[in-house]
């Protein structure tokens, strides 16, 4: 069962509209028992850094994620929060991927948040990307970025900078991006994810 992490964070529902449109079954829970026997979880998120980590740690499932061994995908600020620390609030974070988030610094040039539709570059080896070209397009809403790190990313975007789209690190994924706002392209990384073991 894949098991969706209610805490409180936003934009649940799309995702659970995107399963529900593939037949995929979950449960939207934060149950630890309900997470510790997923075979997958997905932690969604739409706010600010530091009251989601506050709302993981108030539940206990920060441990349980960090402890968390079979297929896991963060998506957008779930992605943020997947790393050592955030800038936003000056956030000490999940720890499960290496590096900080930072702030996008606005100027007449730059607008903040980074909104709407861009260009990623795949690394289409990847099993989350399978069925997919080297360049796709997606839909991003986000003020703060994950450093480059080659080590964990598995996909890149430009705006302003160059910077870590998408990552993984051992059974942790994370997209900034909304796949499930990204039609057909992220509900084929969504499909790759839920095919995981």
């Amino acid at each position: 069962m894949t098991v969706i992490i209610d805490y409180k964070a936003g934009n649940t529902q799309s995702v659970m509209n995107v399963l529900d449109k593939i037949g995929e079954p979950y449960l939207l829970s934060c149950d630890p028992q309900d997470l510790i026997a997923a075979e997958r979880l997905i932690l969604p998120g739409v706010g600010h850094a530091a009251p989601a980590m506050k709302q993981l740690q108030k539940q206990g499932l920060d441990q349980i994620i960090s402890h968390f061994e079979k297929p896991f995908l963060g998506i957008c600020l779930g992605m943020q929060i997947m790393y050592e620390y955030s800038e936003e609030g000056n956030t000490a974070c999940l720890g499960l991927i290496p590096g900080t988030i930072r702030k996008f610094i606005p100027s007449k040039s730059l607008k903040v948040p980074h909104m709407g539709w861009n260009d990623i570059d795949l690394d289409i080896n990847q099993s989350l990307f399978k069925g997919l070209n080297e360049r796709e397009s997606v839909y991003f809403v986000h003020s703060y970025f994950a450093d480059f790190e080659e080590s964990s990313t598995i996909g890149i975007t430009e705006y302003a900078r160059r910077f870590s789209a998408a990552v993984r690190y051992k059974n942790f994924m994370g997209l900034q991006f909304h796949p499930e706002k990204s039609g057909k392209v992220g509900q084929t990384m969504i499909e790759n994810f839920i095919k995981m073991k």
